[in-house]
């Protein structure tokens, strides 16, 4: 069940049996699928010379060149392959497709290949971006739809559940799995997203899911954010999380150009799990422990690059030149996360961060809400108590005010880390066997048979890396049940304020005509 590998195993499986130079040509949303899985090195030893996006391609004849073309199988880029094939320019054309192709687009492909330049045309179900082992986003344009009523604006609601429909039914062609589907009853974009996934799957391409059946179904939950408006908007105090909130991550790439005198190779950044053993040991770590640890890592440097300054024979001469690459990586492993450690340092203290988060805190973990919350009435609005289903604050039923109390009671271990988002809560639920079918209908007549041993829980509006370390904490701690998250964006409190402000100008322009 891990993403990133199933991503990459497609990508591979691409690229290694066309032999020869080879040219990657991609869209807006597959160069995001292939980036988190597959680094420029990694491409090269693949025989991939260039990497073209389908919107801007040269116009130069290159027959020497076998094109291999990774695709969403829009409308959009259907018409744009056709004209592509009038007049190649490439000797080969391998096209691979990231979901389900109608056959109405494979006739297109077919009555456009006049030359017969087309070796193969295949569907890789990669159509979501796997950012994490266990944490999958589909970098949806127009987040702030899922916060209005269809009405508004049809055409582009409907868009954004396609969308959502597509990257669930990919992740779980994928997994090669159908799972029985549940929603959040009080979200009507949920319910409707998780309708047409069940259409999808059990009736127009029912062929196509009808995987070797496992003992008990794979669930997959379909949530709304505006059930937990309050973890997108905390300030964040675990690495990952904290450079997302603090200086953004897109596609595990970090922009540093705005921070002073960065140099040239260090501008852009990646941060990925599966490329820095660093960045996958302390990923999670709170900021306290993550200042020690890169504190160790300075010195273990220090030692490597004293050592190297004592080259007295030809022995030692020949064993620098051999460690060297492995040494410049080193080197510059160790000033990316000591300029982003340093900045992010330097945000805190310039903003009283630690102040401010100690206020936030204790508003989201012990009550004195409902205060701060009369300030922004369009988020109650948005996502009051009668739109939310879980229990937020732990205080709509005895047994959550038992175990806040209890929890209240045996301390916190960091008052800074203190909350833990709804989706906690929920995945409890599930492990347990206590997830309402009142609050999370059953779509059709597919019903759980016992404990799910897999779950996707896809987040209608976007995840955060807090939820998704809550995620990877649980999975490396259980054999049990695992969970997979997903959603359409990655929020941080700037990307979900600003879905809000759009969707309450949205919302007044509708109400003024």
């Amino acid at each position: 069940m891990v993403l990133i590998s199933l991503v990459r195993d497609y990508i591979g499986r691409m690229l290694q049996d066309i032999p020869g130079m080879k040219v990657l040509i991609l869209d807006s949303q597959t160069v995001s699928i292939v980036s988190v899985a597959y680094s420029q090195s990694e491409l090269l030893q693949k025989e991939v010379f260039l990497v073209e996006l389908v919107d801007s391609m040269s116009k130069e004849p290159m027959a020497h060149l076998k094109a291999v073309y990774f695709l969403r199988p829009t409308s959009e880029n259907i018409q744009k392959l056709r004209r592509q094939l009038a007049n190649p320019r490439f000797g080969e054309y391998h096209l691979f497709f990231s979901n389900i192709l109608k056959i109405t687009q494979i006739q297109v492909l077919a009555d456009s290949d006049e030359q017969e330049v087309v070796q193969q045309v295949q569907e890789f179900f990669a159509d979501f971006c796997a950012i994490d082992p266990y944490h999958f986003t589909l970098n949806m344009h127009m987040n702030h739809i899922y916060m209005l009523p269809t009405v508004i604006d049809p055409p582009s609601a409907q868009s954004f559940c396609d969308r959502a429909v597509d990257g669930i039914a990919g992740v779980f062609l994928a997994l090669k799995r159908r799972p029985v589907i549940r929603y959040q009853r009080t979200s009507d974009i949920a319910k409707r997203i998780a309708q047409e996934t069940a259409k999808l799957m059990y009736e127009q391409e029912s062929g196509l899911f009808d995987f070797r059946r496992t003992e008990i179904s794979p669930l997959l939950l379909v949530i709304d954010r505006r059930d937990d408006p309050v973890t997108p908007l905390l300030n964040q105090w675990t690495y990952q999380a904290m450079v997302h909130e603090l200086i953004g991550i897109q596609d595990n790439k970090v922009d540093l150009r705005h921070i002073g005198k960065v140099p040239q190779d260090q501008q852009e950044v990646v941060l990925s799990s599966e490329q820095d053993a660093f960045f996958k040991a302390n990923m999670y770590e709170n900021f306290g422990d993550l200042g020690m640890n890169i504190k160790r890592m300075v010195d273990e440097f220090q030692q490597i690059a004293k050592s190297n300054q004592n080259i007295q024979t030809i022995e030692d001469m020949a064993k620098f030149v051999d460690n060297y690459p492995e040494y410049r990586k080193m080197q510059g492993n160790v000033s990316k996360h000591v300029t982003m450690v340093t900045e992010m340092s330097r945000i805190v203290e310039e903003r009283k961060l630690m102040l401010v988060s100690e206020t936030e805190q204790e508003l989201a973990c012990n009550g004195g809400q409902v205060a701060a919350f009369e300030l922004v009435q369009f988020l109650l609005k948005q996502a009051g108590v009668d739109k939310r289903t879980g229990d937020l604050y732990g205080n709509r039923d005895l047994l959550n005010i038992a175990r806040n109390m209890a929890r209240g009671l045996k301390g916190v271990e960091n008052v800074y880390t203190q909350h833990q988002p709804l989706l906690f809560q929920t995945m409890e639920s599930i492990i347990k066997g206590r997830l309402r079918d009142v609050d999370y209908p059953f779509v059709g007549n597919h019903f759980q048979q016992g404990r799910p041993q897999e779950v996707v829980i896809f987040i209608v509006g976007g995840t955060t890396y807090e939820e998704a370390r809550t995620v990877a904490l649980h999975n490396a701690a259980n054999s049990g049940t695992r969970f997979i998250l997903g959603g359409s964006v990655v929020l941080n409190s700037k990307h979900f304020l600003k879905d809000l402000e759009e969707a309450q100008r949205i919302s007044r322009t509708n109400s003024v005509v």
